[in-house]
């Protein structure tokens, strides 16, 4: 990929007028009262409004946007084709009490937008990651902490807030002021419902909601949108009868699925994801 060091400086190849608020700089467009380190790389066809802030250890792929008042801070690297709106926070220093200053990183994917008042922290520990995948809509007031890894085409509602160390798979929604607690997963496809608090795992395909949070139903609706069968519905939905509406725990329902279920990538990613659980499954002792 190409870069360009962002510099304040009059640029060689600006073809603006002297008086105008924009330079071009390696054919990205970069307001002059931005203040962006000479030591960031900007890629190519990205614009750059005023009072951005940029660090220097940041790095920003092609045809990104980037609105007023953003800051972009060190361990970011963020791909192409982004667009991170006013007042938002990319790379902040983590809200971890092990927190002691080390070197960690922020990877934003690419093809993501990310609304105003959001803020994604980096890392705790030298060698982490915060992960944000690709094609994700993060809306006003969302926040994801330190460590959390997101999938690609996740929605994160109004004033959503992500603990440290999650993890979310693909194409996960969650509504408005959903509150994910720390070291929890969310499984692909998952929608969980405006206003949820959950500190336990929430398994692939469900709607999830309420409080206590409670199964409710397959996300049927979502899975058709991706081209999933009615039979593999079905089986999905037998699976989860089995999980949430039986006595037994999360390891002899496993069993029971694996027995009873006819087999389909869904279900063995379904299986695969109740055998991985630490914190164990929402609803289950």
């Amino acid at each position: 990929m190409p870069w360009a060091a962002a510099r304040n400086e009059a640029c060689p190849h600006n073809i603006y007028p002297n008086n105008s608020k924009y330079r071009i700089y390696m054919a990205s467009e970069i307001s002059t009262r931005a203040e962006i380190s000479p030591n960031a790389k900007i890629g190519e066809n990205c614009k750059i409004y005023p009072f951005v802030y940029i660090e220097g250890d940041v790095e920003i792929g092609d045809n990104c946007v980037i609105y007023p008042f953003v800051s972009i801070l060190n361990g970011t690297r963020m791909g192409a084709d982004n667009k991170v709106h006013q007042c938002s926070v990319i790379g902040a220093i983590p809200q971890d009490f092990d927190f002691c200053g080390e070197h960690s990183e922020t990877l934003i994917g690419k093809g993501n937008t990310i609304r105003e008042n959001v803020v994604i922290n980096r890392a705790t520990h030298a060698g982490g990651q915060t992960v944000i995948g690709n094609d994700n809509f993060l809306m006003e007031g969302a926040h994801i902490s330190h460590d959390t890894k997101v999938g690609n085409g996740c929605v994160f509602g109004y004033g959503t807030k992500i603990a440290g160390d999650c993890e979310i798979g693909n194409g996960v929604i969650f509504s408005s002021s959903v509150i994910e607690n720390a070291r929890t997963r969310v499984g692909e496809r998952a929608m969980i419902q405006a206003g949820t608090t959950f500190s336990k795992d929430v398994p692939p395909y469900v709607i999830a909601g309420g409080k206590p949070i409670a199964y409710g139903g397959v996300s049927s609706t979502l899975l058709r949108s991706y081209g999933i069968a009615e039979k593999t519905l079905n089986h999905i939905a037998n699976a989860y009868r089995l999980l949430f509406h039986g006595q037994n725990s999360v390891f002899d329902s496993i069993i029971q699925i694996e027995q009873q279920v006819p087999d389909s990538p869904e279900i063995r990613n379904i299986i695969e994801f109740l055998k991985q659980t630490q914190q164990g499954i929402m609803t289950k002792m």
